[in-house]
């Protein structure tokens, strides 16, 4: 009974998907997505439309759909081929990514001294043999993918989007040949790829109280992001030692976090599945309402309620809020989570709150619940018997 309140404070903190870039695999090779989600018969045939059964190059995906090789484009959006021309000739930051995606500062300040060679010649090779794919419009309405794109220095990459002018471009893995040579080398795979996190707005439909759903969003509700961020931010420095993280917006409806450092992106897929699921936690789902959370609480969890309560009473509790208990609808919603064993608080404070005179802010009623289940459970007592785990049946 003591978590439950660290429950609701935990946001709706779904890692919708971990990309996780695979090597070509053989005919025989189980044909999985390492995707924490759900996958439609159209995202497949379009990540695995190499020959060789590759998966998809993107390590950041940030259209609203897959696009197949060659497929009608979204209507809502209209790109204007001397925009783009513009935009890439003008303002698009090359240096900034060649020099990330190289791994080689040094080349923000090509007049430093002090670069080694063979650091240079070590960056080179990771760029060059890194996996790009463009979506491009070769006529309005109609997009065509290619993959498998690869470039040996920032000048070819620049040339080449300059002319294609892409209105998607995607970020995949390193591999061991560059990836344009697929067709001359017959063992093409994957040496190092980042992990990267999708989180989506979406996933907070339950809770998100402000009006918006699906792609949809509001300052109100990107709050959610901000405290997303900022959990796992600190799990993945602190709890795995990882440095090198970069966090983007997604381009719609949520933020990728790109973890960089070269232990993460050299991480097998095994490795990749164990860092998603330490920061899972089982709140039940649409269907099955049921959740199971140890006791103590694991040190994550402990440290994300010290983090995560301050927004939760300023951002989520009150009316101009999310309203979780600004109204007698969403308090009642709030006790009726208790379990069973709880029925005593969840009665008390419900007679409480209906009288006419109870005047208590959203704060007070959550200092209020909290109070109660601490007195209910015996919290400080030395004789009084604190389940192992705590469940809502």
């Amino acid at each position: 009974l003591n978590c439950l309140y660290t429950i609701w404070t935990l946001p709706q903190f779904n890692i919708k998907s971990i990309t996780i870039m695979s090597p070509p695999r053989s005919s025989n090779d189980d044909d999985e997505e390492f995707e924490f989600g759900d996958e439609t018969n159209a995202s497949r045939s379009t990540l695995n439309d190499g020959k060789d059964g590759a998966t998809s190059p993107s390590n950041a995906v940030v259209s609203t759909q897959p696009t197949s090789q060659s497929s009608s484009a979204d209507e809502s959006v209209v790109f204007s081929p001397e925009l783009l021309g513009m935009y890439y000739s003008r303002l698009f930051p090359y240096h900034l990514l060649y020099s990330w995606l190289a791994y080689d500062p040094s080349s923000l300040n090509p007049w430093k001294k002090g670069a080694s060679s063979s650091s240079s010649t070590s960056s080179s090779l990771l760029f060059s043999h890194r996996e790009f794919s463009m979506t491009i419009e070769p006529q309005p309405g109609n997009e065509v993918y290619i993959r498998y794109q690869s470039f040996p220095s920032q000048v070819e990459l620049t040339s080449a989007i300059i002319k294609r002018r892409p209105t998607k471009i995607d970020i995949g893995a390193v591999f061991n040949h560059p990836p344009k040579d697929k067709n001359a080398v017959s063992n093409l795979q994957t040496i190092q790829r980042e992990l990267v996190f999708d989180i989506d707005l979406t996933d907070y439909d339950g809770v998100r109280n402000c009006g918006c759903e699906g792609a949809k969003i509001c300052n109100k509700c990107w709050k959610f992001m901000g405290m997303a961020v900022e959990v796992m931010d600190q799990g993945l420095r602190e709890d795995f030692g990882f440095e090198h993280i970069a966090w983007f917006y997604s381009g719609r409806r949520g933020v990728h976090c790109w973890v960089c450092d070269e232990q993460a992106r050299t991480l097998t897929n095994e490795a990749r599945s164990a860092v998603a699921s330490y920061f899972e936690v089982n709140l039940g789902s649409d269907k099955n309402q049921n959740f199971h959370i140890t006791h103590p609480l694991h040190p994550m969890l402990s440290r994300a309620y010290k983090t995560l309560e301050p927004h939760f009473i300023n951002d989520v509790l009150p009316e101009e809020g999310h309203g979780l208990l600004a109204t007698q609808a969403s308090w009642i919603k709030v006790l009726v989570t208790l379990p069973k064993a709880a029925d005593p608080v969840s009665r008390k404070l419900k007679e409480k709150w209906e009288r006419s005179k109870d005047n208590t802010t959203p704060h007070q009623k959550w200092t209020e619940l909290k109070s109660q289940l601490d007195n209910f459970i015996g919290k400080g007592n030395k004789n009084s018997k604190v389940p192992k785990n705590v469940s809502n049946t």
